[in-house]
Parts: structure tokens; C-alpha cells; sequence
């Protein structure tokens, strides 16, 4: 697997953020192209629309964390990446990313709607999350190359500090954002 240091439409995407983002924007940038290149290890046969889903994807699936400040995240996280496809001229996406973000948090196996891309993403995103314990096949050394080359810069500590000001404010629903049942189904 060839490793990929940067997806330029990602840092294009995520520029616009980088002043909500403010210092946690390397450690979300390096989360983002980590688990893209676990999912370009996942399917090496991804196709360049498929691989630009992803990206597109990508960038916005924790946005809201920031846009919003809040761990219950996901559907102004979407709302954030239908805005964008909307103005690209890319719409006809906003579906399949809605799933592909909305799904990314599913404690199991995802099989509704473009199961194959948000399968894909959601077992992409667990990889990097559990920091290589869960590995879904991909080899160690290339989970090991990856996050050598894009290192952490904090996004863990960063999720911890989310995970607590939630738990502070609703110490009932800890984590909002988990999925226990795929809703497209």
C-alpha cells in the first residue's frame, strides 16, 4: 500500500475550518488522512469517486465537535458536508455521505443503503479511534507507517476533552453520537 501524506480536497475542505478548529486542527487533519489511508488499505481497488466520497466524507464527519462544541455531533456534522456538496455541485451525494457520517459510529456491522463506502469508512474510522488495537485486517506495519508518518498531535486528548464536557453537562448519555441500530435500514 502506497501511504498518502495529504489529500489536497481534505485540506481544502478543512482550511475553511481551520479558525474553529483552531489548535486541534492538525490532530483532526491527521485523524482525517489516517483513516482514509485505512481505507484505501481496506480497498485498494477504490475507485477516484469513491476515494473523493471518502474525502469529502471525511473532512466533515467530527466537524460539528468544533462548529458546534458539542459530542452529539453527527447530524450538524452532515448538515455541514450537505452544505458543501451543495454548493460544489455535488448533491446528488448528500445521501450517501449523510449515511457514511451518520453510520460511523455503529457498535456493529452497517448493511443498509451504500453499505459498501460506509462499511467501509466506519471500520476505517474504528482503526485509527483504537489507535490500531482493532486493526478490521490491515497489517500492523502499515497501521504502524501511517501513524508514524501522520502523527496524533493530541486528537485523542482532544476527543477526551469533548467526551468530558459532555459527561459534565449530561453525565446520563456520555456518549450521544454511538449508534446501536442502523436507522436506514
Amino acid at each position: 500500500m502506497q501511504m498518502i501524506r495529504e489529500f489536497p480536497l481534505v485540506d481544502e475542505i478543512l482550511g475553511g475550518y481551520r479558525d474553529v478548529i483552531k489548535e486541534d486542527y492538525a490532530g483532526y487533519r491527521n485523524h482525517v488522512t489516517r483513516m482514509l489511508n485505512f481505507c484505501h488499505a481496506l480497498n485498494p481497488s477504490l475507485t477516484k469517486q469513491e476515494s473523493k466520497k471518502l474525502q469529502v466524507a471525511a473532512a466533515f464527519h467530527d466537524i460539528a465537535l468544533w462548529t458546534h462544541n458539542r459530542v452529539d455531533y453527527l447530524v450538524p456534522s452532515y448538515q455541514e458536508c450537505q452544505q458543501w456538496l451543495a454548493d460544489n455541485g455535488l448533491s446528488d451525494w448528500h445521501y450517501e455521505l449523510q449515511i457514511i457520517i451518520d453510520m460511523h459510529h455503529l457498535v456493529t456491522r452497517y448493511t443498509g443503503p451504500h453499505a459498501a463506502l460506509a462499511e467501509l469508512f466506519r471500520k476505517a474510522d474504528l482503526v485509527d479511534f483504537s489507535m490500531g488495537l482493532v486493526r478490521h485486517g490491515i497489517s500492523g506495519d502499515v497501521i504502524k507507517a501511517v501513524k508514524h508518518a501522520l502523527p496524533n498531535a493530541g486528537f485523542h486528548r482532544t476527543l477526551m476533552r469533548f467526551t468530558w464536557q459532555q459527561l459534565k453537562r449530561n453525565p446520563f448519555k456520555p456518549m450521544p453520537m454511538m449508534r446501536v441500530r442502523d436507522i436506514y435500514k
